[in-house]
């Protein structure tokens, strides 16, 4: 079996979107499942709206995601020597013809047609006139004028054309430069691509591409167009759904394991699992399972599925992406150890990453005030002496250990005839300024011995001064 070899040519006109990173993944992965080729292009031929912002913004998001390439960046308009010699080719060989209808001409042709009931096309007129190249001079490729064309789409299924609908379409404006159809079927040719996964928007598209492959006796790549990514209200997802590109969603605390998990999701199955490793995926990604149906992006299960990686993904994993959100809120960790203990504790209640960094800045920053819902329940009645009596035990401790913090508040409660939560109610609040935490023992673990007493000695303070 010949090498498989996909594609993925994004327009840099803006950021890379869900659907087009759904894309680019379902071609990697099909490479690198079959041991085969990547190749990233860059179709930039709309120069009023292409920029190098754009293509930054691409190359960055497919980085983040792990989508690296084999061949390319290949850019459009740095080929069009190559689109010339191909429509040159084409013309030489009859399959292509020089057009000097003017706008006007064509107009009238469409007005003509559509008045009969047919459909607004060009109506050949140049088509037999062998005319020589001028200024000012389309080039139209020749639509086959009877019988079919069929993609026999891998995902889709059997799409038939009536040939007599396709139109002899521009290959070569006026100004010499190529147009799209013409120069993607070139890329795909001379790139050796033989599998095409894309949108199912690029239907329409696919049977004038065919029929430049046909016209250079060149064989058909095997093609699958990709059903649409809509929004919750079953629309096309848009801005109006929220968060779109995939810079959005990296900022928003997601890891791009989680995000590959769930875009493949958007399409793709493999029974009833749910969650894939980036290697599984790997492994078992195929063509064959690719859905049919819309995929319907939902934000709050991709956070939830982001909550699942975050807890396979080992703590100093996540320190990596955690430090620059830490130093976004003036938080500037250099003790590593110690960030680590804390992810450990904030994991099991972390659904982005963003949530992690906003819970661990009480591990590393004074607290500048305690929550005021907090304060009013939990620092009245005995609180102070809870604190004063934990204290006197906690500084007499040689170890700082689980088991002896554990001891610790056990003697409290014993003395002060109390259960766990009176006692450590308070201590919370006092230790973290909220009354929601991670575990104590596993909390008062990564603040340490010295820091604890002096955030339990702070606490006093404030409550002294409230009386």
């Amino acid at each position: 079996m010949d090498t498989i070899i996909t594609r993925f040519p994004p327009s840099p006109t803006g950021y890379l979107h869900v659907g087009g990173a759904r894309t680019a993944l379902f071609n990697w992965l099909y490479a690198r499942h079959t041991g085969g080729r990547f190749i990233l292009r860059i179709e930039d031929t709309d120069a009023a709206r292409s920029t190098q912002a754009s293509v930054d913004a691409i190359f960055e998001s497919l980085e983040w995601l792990g989508i690296d390439w084999d061949d390319g960046p290949y850019f459009q308009t740095q080929r069009y020597d190559l689109y010339r010699e191909y429509i040159k080719k084409l013309i030489d060989a009859g399959h292509a013809y020089y057009c000097t209808c003017s706008p006007e001409d064509i107009e009238a042709m469409r007005e003509k047609a559509m008045a009969s009931g047919g459909k607004p096309k060009y109506d050949g007129t140049c088509r037999e006139k062998n005319l020589p190249e001028t200024p000012n001079a389309v080039v139209r490729l020749k639509a086959p004028l009877t019988g079919t064309t069929v993609i026999e789409d891998v995902v889709k299924g059997h799409i038939a054309f009536q040939n007599a609908e396709l139109d002899d379409y521009i290959i070569q404006r006026s100004d010499g430069s190529p147009t799209y159809n013409l120069a993607v079927a070139v890329d795909d040719i001379t790139m050796g691509v033989n599998t095409i996964l894309r949108g199912d928007d690029h239907v329409n598209n696919t049977p004038k591409q065919m029929m430049i492959y046909k016209a250079l006796g060149i064989d058909l790549p095997l093609y699958g167009h990709l059903p649409m990514v809509l929004g919750s209200d079953k629309t096309r997802l848009s801005k109006r759904h929220g968060a779109m590109s995939v810079s959005e969603f990296r900022d928003m605390g997601i890891l791009p394991d989680a995000m590959l998990n769930y875009l493949v999701r958007l399409g793709w199955s493999h029974g009833d699992q749910e969650f894939f490793t980036r290697n599984e995926l790997i492994e078992k990604f195929n063509i064959e399972h690719i859905g049919r149906s819309a995929g319907v992006f939902d934000q709050n299960k991709l956070f939830a599925l982001n909550a699942e990686h975050i807890k396979v993904t080992a703590p100093r994993d996540l320190m990596v992406p955690l430090k620059p959100l830490l130093k976004q809120r003036d938080c500037d960790v250099a003790d590593d150890e110690k960030l680590e203990k804390a992810i450990v504790t904030l994991v099991p209640r972390s659904k982005t990453l963003i949530e992690m960094a906003d819970g661990a800045l009480f591990y590393f920053k004074d607290i500048e005030a305690y929550d005021e819902k907090a304060v009013e329940k939990c620092f009245s009645g005995q609180a102070a002496e809870i604190m004063t009596a934990l204290s006197g035990e906690l500084a007499g401790l040689d170890s700082f250990d689980e088991k002896s913090l554990e001891d610790a508040f056990k003697k409290v409660m014993e003395n002060m005839s109390l259960g766990f939560g009176k006692v450590a109610n308070p201590v919370r609040v006092a230790l973290s300024g909220k009354n929601v935490s991670p575990g104590m023992f596993e909390m008062m673990g990564v603040l340490g011995k010295e820091e604890t007493l002096k955030r339990l000695e702070a606490a006093l303070t404030f409550i002294s001064a409230l009386t």
